[in-house]
């Protein structure tokens, strides 16, 4: 078990040295004010990742977030625009949320379809929402947005936590709290090992599967939300390839792509390494964007390595006990 800790161990080294080498580099980056804009623009990735980590744990996959991201921000724009409370409006595309991950747990669940087909199913439905509902973005206007851009925690130095920050930091207590302090958690990780075992020993793998997706949904629209109020508008392309950084972030953070080992803290480190990339080619100034991708796609390399060798040399020695 020491072992598998290793990936998350390895996420961490790789955000310090990171976070280091940028306040060798340049000057200010190690300031506080840095750090929150760090928390700030990643918030709704890692939202969205801290919903996908448990997915993952237990075995599956979500190709629909970037969707629901999207579908959710311009579904609060269209809602605000007639009337509703931004509050209203959060809490029932979370509901809606709710239910379309559980609709999607149930059918991966009862006919055994793939996740992969079954998300990617609900992925192509909801962009094809956005584009019913409008084809231009919608700005959001209301008071309650403007407070909310404007609300600001002071850290030491110039920077502060800002409400999208605050928003992820809540749902990070949420998820650490379900998955390490619940019977709901414990089942997560016994699906992701061996579902066949984990029925075998009484967890209802049906019901987990299912809850498991609908909180995926929840966190997901949760993201759409923080993303509608960070951008304060609606679009129908909005967050549109998000779903690959919110994997990439679950993986990167050290959580197994074959589910049952992985840690929710380790999401976090995740995302916040693929925005230290991108904060450290802004600082940089003579890169292109793109390189972003490249760094991000040779860190997954190397952690989805790492897990493999980890994983062989796990079972090594388990088969080495029982012979």
């Amino acid at each position: 078990m020491r072992e598998r800790r290793l990936p998350i161990f390895a996420t961490i080294v790789v955000f310090v040295l990171l976070y280091g080498a940028g306040g060798l580099w340049f000057d200010h980056f190690l300031s506080s004010r840095v750090f929150g804009n760090l928390l700030t623009d990643n918030a709704f990735v890692i939202i969205a990742g801290l919903g996908m980590t448990f997915v993952i744990l237990s075995g599956g996959i979500d190709l629909s977030v970037g969707s629901m991201i999207g579908f959710v921000g311009l579904a609060m724009a269209t809602l605000i625009a007639h009337g509703w409370h931004p509050l209203a409006a959060i809490a029932a595309m979370l509901v809606f949320g709710l239910i379309l991950g559980a609709a999607m747990g149930w059918a991966i669940a009862t006919f055994q379809i793939q996740p992969f087909i079954m998300t990617l199913t609900a992925m192509f439905m909801l962009r094809g929402l956005c584009f019913v509902i409008s084809l231009d973005s919608i700005p959001i206007k209301h008071p309650f947005v403007d407070a909310f851009s404007e609300f600001q925690i002071p850290l030491p130095g110039d920077g502060w936590i800002s409400g999208p920050a605050l928003m992820m930091l809540a749902a990070l207590a949420v998820a650490l709290l379900i998955a390490h302090r619940t019977r709901f958690g414990a089942d997560i990780y016994a699906v992701g090992g061996d579902a066949t075992s984990a029925l075998l020993l009484g967890v209802p793998v049906r019901r987990t599967i299912v809850g498991v997706y609908a909180l995926n949904g929840v966190f997901g629209a949760l993201a759409g939300a923080t993303y509608a109020l960070y951008t304060a508008s609606g679009y129908p392309l909005a967050a549109t390839g998000v779903e690959l950084d919110a994997i990439a972030s679950v993986v990167i953070g050290g959580t197994l792509l074959t589910g049952g080992v992985g840690l929710v803290a380790g999401t976090v480190f995740g995302g916040l390494i693929q925005g230290l990339i991108q904060t450290l080619i802004v600082f940089d100034g003579s890169l292109d964007s793109w390189w972003i991708r490249i760094v991000v796609g040779a860190l997954l390399f190397v952690f989805i390595l790492l897990q493999k060798l980890i994983m062989n040399s796990v079972r090594g020695v388990d088969e080495t006990a029982r012979a």
